[in-house]
């Protein structure tokens, strides 16, 4: 369920004029998906410095300790926006592709599994974590990350996305989370 709060702040992002920097994919990966791409937001740098922008200044009174941004559109815009706020980006991989030891979580998908893993060093108890990914759609890979992030004794300040696909109730699996989208389909 969105909030007065969360459709004011949806509103105003949208006069951001982003949406227009969303191209749509119909069929991809699969028949019958309408794929939303990022692509030409971060090719065209006044649009994405916004985007960026817009989701940094929510913290500029209090700083979260870090980024923790999900592969892979996910850790660009974390890797960005940790620069405009002036913090470390810890990334969380698919399985297997993190070198040190790590906590792993494994999600339910459409079609099967997947696991995600997160550096075990790579947050520490009590840290103030913003958690950001590319898209908000139905909550799975989101939520499995939220168990790693748990697991390593941290604490999110808030869940950012370029993008939530309402239609799919992400947004109820992630509760009590405050959550922020920039653009809605």
């Amino acid at each position: 369920m969105t909030t007065d709060g969360e459709r004011v702040e949806n509103a105003q992002a949208d006069g951001l004029g982003l949406k227009r920097y969303i191209r749509d994919i119909p069929d991809f990966p699969t028949k019958g998906i309408l794929f939303r791409d990022i692509t030409p937001l971060l090719q065209h740098g006044p649009a994405f410095r916004r985007a960026i922008r817009a989701l940094a200044d929510r913290h500029q009174g209090r700083r979260p300790d870090a980024v923790v941004a999900i592969e892979s559109r996910g850790l660009i815009v974390g890797s960005a926006l940790a620069y405009e706020l002036g913090i470390g980006v810890v990334p969380v991989r698919k399985k297997g592709k993190l070198p040190h030891k790590t906590y792993r979580a494994t999600y339910s998908l459409e079609y099967g599994q997947d696991t995600l893993e997160i550096h075990q060093d790579g947050l520490g108890k009590g840290d103030r974590v913003l958690l950001v990914d590319d898209l908000l759609a139905t909550g799975g890979t989101m939520g499995a990350t939220i168990q790693l992030i748990e697991r390593c004794g941290a604490e999110i300040v808030e869940l950012a996305f370029l993008i939530e696909l309402t239609a799919l109730k992400g947004r109820s699996r992630l509760t009590p989370h405050p959550i922020i989208s920039l653009i809605q389909y």
